[in-house]
């Protein structure tokens, strides 16, 4: 399987699949699957919509036969067309060819061939300019299976020099060895791993086909679940310290003086984490929960847990204004039982400090800081990623709690849990975009998972609206005048960019993640050289917003603006003013999208929303109805009525509950990304698995691999199991195969 393909197929061949696909081994041929199949009678397209007539323009893929075939000399110039005339099932369409008066011998009345090419409209008909085509019955093509493979192709490089290509190298290669043990296979009724490999490139049947693509789909779920409970095993390998409750300690402390009731679901959240924190097996869990669902204070109540134990706690947030604002509401929650060391502590003397540690403090400030940590002081550390850089050192850290998982590498949360020592301390991972079970299994199998699902009492409903300014601006001006009226009555309002403007956009910068165009993403398996569509203009920058709005629609409101390219203090400081209510509309990136908890702030205004993430969009209205006043959320577009991007923003505006977002960002993007490709920095493994249409499955795998690795930890026993993993996921996911 890893074969060079020059060596395999010579470098005639070889040469354009490595261009144009960036296939360059025997195993990444075979695992560059067929998108679908054609019989003898049916057409293909270049989408995947079994509903899909042809369309004008649109690029195809199809077998047909010739009907009759003629040439003519053209009428007003010089040259020769041939057309042959190609039924495909009950249609017909015309192959045009010019100054190619052989094509007449080459598509004699009853040829079968493959033809690729752009269709268009030809006297009320449809026709192929110059297609390329393939005549069945000669030479590689002769034999053909009862299913043709259409594979992911470009116009450079056809599907049937793919399936040529492929066709080539299963005649040459004898069957791979089988990773998964006969006995598992027999269990799961699953085919081996050769024939499915030949059956998914040349079935015969629909069944043989189904049957290869659930064997390979297993492989990459049971791979990636192997990978996961590694990662399991190898974090619980150490045992976490010990950290029981106390009847009277700083958390019992704590819930005396809370102003409110806990939920139902925070309450027992809450007890399963204090019981696993009480023991010696490390705390390993996701606490999932819709915005407002309440997951900062369910983590808090666990860090005082921690404290109370005389160890200590700290919090990953993602952006530096996220860990300013966490520091700050901890802090407030806590109130004189946050103060220890200074004036206003609490004089029972039931007390800790909270410290703040960034990338950007000050000398002194990074001295205190870290001497806090160092020295214990400090029972509850927030920080960002500056945390678990060298040189930071806790005096005895018992609880790691992860604020927006997505937000970090996927092994940034193992730096701290494996530095030097005799423990591992407990980690709790929260997020605030809920995700349905099969997709937690697949991004986070090596977590068990807690859900908080009700709300708390007095938080209402977000009233959202897309409003598409481009064919409506009367319903932006409405805004704007919306905006006057929340602040009239004493409310605060956002207004959110997807650029920051001025030097470019905000790639790259600590702070701001760029808004992703979600419309390119709506058809996954779109040709890789498709002709782009004109350009549209860039996305709207708060730089040029805010002077804008200042000048315009919102004159005589108190305007700041908030972005990640802003020094730390800058940004604290405007934060800070928002949050006093010194401030009316904040024109801000998504520097603002997790955490930020401001209650006076009513409205929300996302301009350009389709440039954004269905999820991110969900983020960002989580800002607002945070207080008991009646808040609103509007995604101003300029896409069409009718368009893909504006159908999406008002599916997503009917949509409160966070599982269905999920399921919608999903539906929207390619589950490469979710599944992740991105987190690795190299080419998935991972070509069949769905999220979506194989969540049993996933369960399936899950359960098998965690016997698996429960009995072979490091797999030494299963190299081919071993081979599996390192086939779907990079090595640094499966880092607990380095000790083979």
């Amino acid at each position: 399987m890893e074969t060079p393909l020059p060596t395999a197929l010579g470098d005639k061949t070889a040469r354009p699949l490595a261009r144009q696909l960036e296939l360059h081994t025997v195993g990444d041929l075979l695992r560059h699957y067929p998108r679908r199949y054609i019989a003898h009678t049916q057409v293909t397209h270049s989408s995947d919509r079994e509903d899909q007539r042809f369309r004008d323009k649109e690029h195809v893929t199809l077998l047909g036969t010739v009907h009759s075939v003629s040439g003519r000399r053209m009428r007003h110039r010089k040259g020769h067309i041939t057309e042959a005339t190609v039924v495909i099932g009950a249609q017909r369409l015309t192959c045009t060819f010019f100054n190619q008066p052989y094509r007449e011998r080459d598509l004699q009345p009853g040829t079968r061939a493959l033809f690729s090419g752009d269709l268009s409209r030809y006297k009320g008909g449809w026709q192929l300019a110059a297609p390329e085509f393939i005549v069945l019955g000669a030479g590689v093509s002769a034999d053909l299976p009862g299913l043709i493979p259409i594979y992911p192709a470009t116009k450079k490089l056809r599907s049937w020099v793919v399936m040529m290509a492929v066709r080539q190298v299963l005649d040459l290669l004898a069957d791979p060895e089988d990773p998964l043990p006969e006995v598992l296979r027999a269990a799961h009724g699953l085919a081996t791993l050769g024939d499915a490999l030949r059956r998914v490139h040349l079935p015969d049947t629909w069944e043989e086909q189904k049957a290869a693509r659930r064997r390979l789909v297993w492989d990459e779920a049971f791979g990636l679940q192997l990978a996961m409970a590694g990662r399991r095993a190898s974090a619980t390998s150490r045992p976490a310290p010990a950290c029981p409750r106390r009847e009277d300690g700083l958390a019992a402390a704590f819930d005396a003086r809370l102003p409110f009731a806990l939920t139902g679901a925070q309450t027992t959240v809450g007890e399963s984490l204090a019981e696993v924190l009480a023991g010696t097996e490390p705390l390993n869990r996701l606490l999932q929960g819709d915005v407002g669902s309440g997951k900062t204070i369910v983590a808090l109540r666990a860090m005082l847990q921690v404290v109370d134990s005389g160890r200590q706690a700290v919090l990953l947030a993602p952006t530096e204004v996220l860990a300013a604002q966490h520091a700050r509401s901890l802090r407030a929650m806590l109130g004189s039982l946050g103060r220890a060391g200074e004036l206003g502590a609490d004089p029972d003397g039931h007390a800790t400090r909270v410290t703040l540690l960034t990338g950007s403090l000050g000398a002194k400030a990074r001295r205190e800081a870290l001497l806090d940590a160092q020295s214990g002081a400090a029972g509850i550390v927030v920080g960002t990623h500056a945390v678990i850089q060298q040189g930071v050192g806790f005096a005895d850290l018992g609880l790691v709690v992860v604020d927006e998982q997505h937000r970090f590498g996927v092994h940034q949360r193992d730096e701290l849990r494996s530095r030097p020592g005799t423990t591992t301390p407990h980690v709790l991972v929260m997020t605030a975009t809920p995700i349905p079970r099969t997709v937690a299994l697949t991004l986070y199998g090596d977590l068990d998972t807690s859900v908080l699902d009700e709300l708390p009492a007095g938080r209402r409903p977000i009233a959202t609206t897309a409003v598409p300014a481009g064919v409506k601006p009367r319903w932006l001006e409405r805004a704007w005048e919306r905006v006057h009226e929340e602040v009239a009555a004493g409310h605060q309002v956002y207004v959110v960019c997807p650029r920051i403007g001025e030097e470019g956009g905000e790639p790259g910068t600590e702070d701001d993640e760029p808004a992703r165009a979600a419309d390119d993403l709506l058809d996954p398996e779109a040709d890789a050289d498709e002709e782009p569509g004109p350009e549209a203009r860039p996305p709207l920058a708060v730089a040029e917003v805010a002077p804008m709005l200042a000048a315009g629609p919102l004159a005589g409101l108190r305007l700041e603006v908030l972005h990640g390219r802003m020094p730390a203090d800058e940004k604290d400081a405007v934060m800070r003013a928002f949050s006093e209510g010194k401030v009316d509309v904040l024109v801000a990136t998504t520097v603002i999208e997790v955490g930020v908890d401001v209650p006076n702030a009513t409205m929300m205004i996302i301009m350009d929303a389709d440039r954004f993430g269905v999820s991110q969009l969900h983020q960002l209205r989580g800002r607002v109805g945070r207080g008991s006043a009646s808040s609103s959320c509007l995604f101003v577009t300029e896409a069409l009525e009718g368009s893909p991007a504006l159908t999406r923003l008002e599916r997503l505006a009917a949509t409160p509950d966070g599982f269905e977002v999920s399921r919608l960002d999903l539906e929207v993007r390619d589950e490469g990304d979710v599944l992740g490709a991105q987190q690795s920095g190299r080419r998935s493994g991972l070509h069949m698995l769905s999220v979506l249409k194989h969540a049993d499955l996933v369960a399936e795998a899950r359960d098998e691999a965690r016997e698996v690795v429960g009995a072979d930890p490091t797999l030494a026993r299963h190299p081919g199991l071993a081979g599996l993993v390192r086939s779907v996921v990079d090595e640094a996911s499966a880092a607990f195969l380095d000790r083979l």
